[in-house]
């Protein structure tokens, strides 16, 4: 008799651990959320984190992350020679990935603030004049994607989710 009970008792014991084992090998891990929390900051260092990996997105593959960008979509991506390219990527990674989590309308003023930050960092390394054109032209960016990043185009994307 105990050999009967035994082996369905086993069985039913295994199954919990079968299933996890048998589980979506395409699930993102765990901490995907605090990872694109992590990148999508005001401060420097969110910005060092995220281009790091944007330069080693292999290793980053099991997230799924979205990398894709047209950089400062219709507008100019280095205005007056000012390189606002990579604030721009940066600012796409965050619209793209928490509008796929469909996270983005409780995280959009921090993704358009980070963004902003990104900008005024970049004007830092220009003297007097300069910096204050680009302070200019980077609070002109900043206002376009708060006021109109909401809108189907705004980030190249037909969608507004």
């Amino acid at each position: 008799m105990r050999r009967r009970v035994a082996g369905p008792l086993l069985a039913a014991l295994a199954l919990p651990f079968t299933l996890l084992a048998a589980g979506p090998s395409h699930a993102a891990p765990v901490d995907k959320a605090q990872v694109l929390s992590s990148w999508t900051q005001t401060s420097a260092g969110s910005f060092d984190a995220w281009n790091a990996a944007r330069q080693n997105q292999a290793a980053w593959s099991a997230y799924a992350f979205d990398w894709s960008t047209d950089y400062c979509t219709t507008s100019p991506d280095n205005p007056f020679g000012f390189p606002f390219k990579n604030a721009c990527a940066r600012h796409d990674f965050g619209y793209r990935n928490y509008k796929a989590a469909g996270t983005f309308s409780a995280n959009k003023d921090r993704l358009d603030d980070a963004f902003y930050a990104d900008l005024k960092r970049v004007c830092a390394s220009y003297p007097g004049g300069q910096n204050t054109s680009c302070l200019a032209t980077a609070w002109t960016y900043y206002q376009a994607v708060s006021v109109f990043g909401n809108s189907a185009m705004a980030d190249g994307r037909a969608d507004t989710r």
